[in-house]
């Protein structure tokens, strides 16, 4: 199970650093799953990842409070929506149309229902 859980780590680390360039492609989820898988195979890549200053305070708030920062919430319904304007835009057939709305409203309703940061409970902890 260690090596299954190693290549999906890579495999959607890889996703992720395609979707910096690639509009289409979210980062953010494929970032999460590898520190997830990561996380079940090498404890090493998963404190690796953690530590990279662009993506260790997202993994640590997902870990914690299961939390999006409202940046990434922002940057993905911008980019869906994007994808779907140019999608009519160059005259996607009507059921892909309908397809991209089914699958993007269902990844937008999921992105926008999780918390932005930490519980107000869990922010007083430390006080």
């Amino acid at each position: 199970m260690r090596a299954f859980w190693l290549i999906l780590g890579g495999a959607a680390l890889l996703l992720g650093a395609l979707g910096v360039a690639l509009p289409v492609l979210p980062t953010t989820p494929f970032v999460i799953l590898a520190a997830f898988a990561f996380g079940k195979s090498s404890p090493r890549l998963h404190q690796w990842l953690i530590n990279l200053p662009a993506f260790g305070p997202m993994i640590k708030d997902w870990e914690a409070h299961g939390a999006i920062p409202v940046r990434a919430k922002m940057i993905a319904c911008s980019m869906m929506a994007a994808v779907f304007a140019i999608s009519l835009y160059v005259g996607v057939p009507r059921v892909g149309l309908i397809a991209q709305a089914i699958g993007m409203s269902i990844g937008a309703g999921y992105v926008l229902t999780r918390p932005s940061g930490p519980k107000k409970t869990d922010q007083n902890k430390d006080i």
